[in-house]
């Protein structure tokens, strides 16, 4: 991963409903534009706060997660039967070349974003497949999130996406964050 991932202590903040404020479940769901069948993974899940929303929508939802005290903390809460708990680094996934139909990240790309993991996403993304990120932006106040030194731009993130065979979609910078759609 990259600079750090979010601390396990403070885990708890990762559940609080004000996250939909920066990607609703429903603007997620349209950007993933997967079919009810579909398998999906959410990249840095965490205590699978956004594999939530998603699960109910998919066949199924592999939560990855490099940290397995946040799965179980996770399973603690309860993991749908639709999900499936993957402890391991984005640049490292455990899936065959083209098995997810559509990937997504929620406010993880900047610890994860490196040509190493964004070659395996291209790699376990089908073509034709989407992977749709949610980040804080550089460009932002900074009133949330990480470090500004530890983010990156939306023109940065579209830049690796497509110098690792993407094709992007949409890129837009909103005041604290960015989104970016990139279709392999």
């Amino acid at each position: 991963m990259g600079f750090h991932t979010f601390d396990v202590d403070r885990a708890d903040a990762l559940e609080d409903p004000g996250r939909f404020r920066y990607c609703s479940a429903e603007e997620l769901l349209a950007a993933l534009a997967t079919a009810p069948d579909a398998a999906v993974a959410d990249l840095g899940s965490g205590t699978g706060f956004y594999t939530d929303a998603v699960a109910p929508r998919v066949g199924t939802c592999y939560a990855v997660d490099v940290q397995a005290e946040m799965h179980d903390l996770y399973r603690e809460k309860g993991v749908p039967e639709t999900v499936e708990t993957v402890t391991a680094g984005v640049d490292d996934l455990p899936f065959a070349a083209d098995a997810l139909d559509a990937a997504f990240s929620t406010m993880t790309y900047h610890e994860y974003a490196s040509d190493a993991s964004l070659a395996e996403l291209a790699r376990v993304v089908r073509p034709g497949g989407r992977v749709v990120t949610v980040d804080w932006t550089r460009d932002g106040p900074g009133e949330a999130g990480p470090p500004r030194d530890e983010r990156f731009g939306v023109g940065d993130a579209a830049s690796a996406f497509e110098d690792a065979g993407f094709t992007v979609e949409r890129a837009e910078t909103r005041r604290e964050t960015f989104v970016c759609v990139a279709r392999r």
